[in-house]
């Protein structure tokens, strides 16, 4: 068994609540500054959701209070290492050398007081292609990519295009649009209105693609099956 890695896409439809929506984005994608596996990544905006959307996250993305991670005002902290930090930001400049534009850069803070800290803003950026390192490549830190698909169908495409699967969401009020997402896209987990689709431990947790590999999935009873040695008794009373 070994767990891989995460490009976690979020469709966003027309018909979703579009406050509900960013604020599960907000947490997903900039929770623990983004480090961690199952954080939003890739937000795929269906039809004109794509500017109402873009809109109030980068008004409530700049508004975030980054600082130090145990202060009382504080709202997102450090990244883990020096050489975290500088690997993410070296991928946003990629980014934006594939052709991307960033509507919030995140690169380069100063934090008053922890001037030598590691840290990166809320990051957020457009016109990402899919061949794009942001778009293709695991930047666990605080950048939220974002794309534009023309309809359901589109959105799939895009999500399962990605090598990695080991989470999904969707944001709708359509349980059609619903129904199609879970079935269609290929990945473990999948969300609908949920930002993190993170299962509890009763459940197995299931990557799918170049986010897992083995057979048997980590909690629940496929991590009671990995540790068990099955026995077969065949017996005959005369």
């Amino acid at each position: 068994q070994a767990q891989g890695g995460a490009k976690n896409y979020i469709a966003v439809m027309p018909d979703a609540d579009m406050t509900a929506s960013v604020k599960n984005i907000m947490g997903a994608a900039y929770g623990c500054a983004g480090q961690r596996c199952l954080a939003a990544a890739v937000v795929v905006a269906v039809g004109d959701a794509y500017d109402k959307l873009k809109v109030e996250l980068v008004k409530q993305a700049s508004g975030l209070r980054v600082g130090y991670g145990l202060s009382e005002n504080t709202q997102m902290g450090t990244i883990v290492s020096a050489t975290a930090k500088e690997r993410i930001e070296r991928m946003i400049t990629q980014g934006i050398a594939e052709g991307a534009t960033a509507a919030l850069d995140g690169r380069n803070q100063n934090i008053s007081g922890y001037e030598q800290g590691n840290f990166v803003g809320p990051t957020i950026m457009e016109n990402v292609q899919p061949d794009n390192i942001l778009a293709k490549e695991e930047v666990f830190g605080p950048v939220l990519a974002m794309m534009k698909a023309d309809d359901l169908d589109g959105a799939i495409d895009i999500i399962n295009s990605s090598k990695y699967g080991n989470a999904a969401s969707i944001f709708t009020n359509n349980g059609g649009y619903a129904r199609e997402f879970k079935y269609r896209v290929n990945a473990g987990n999948i969300g609908v209105n949920i930002g993190v689709a993170a299962p509890s431990a009763s459940f197995p947790f299931g990557g799918q693609k170049d986010s897992f590999f083995g057979d048997l999935h980590g909690q629940g009873m496929d991590a009671i099956e990995f540790y068990s040695e099955r026995k077969i008794v065949i017996e005959r009373w005369v």
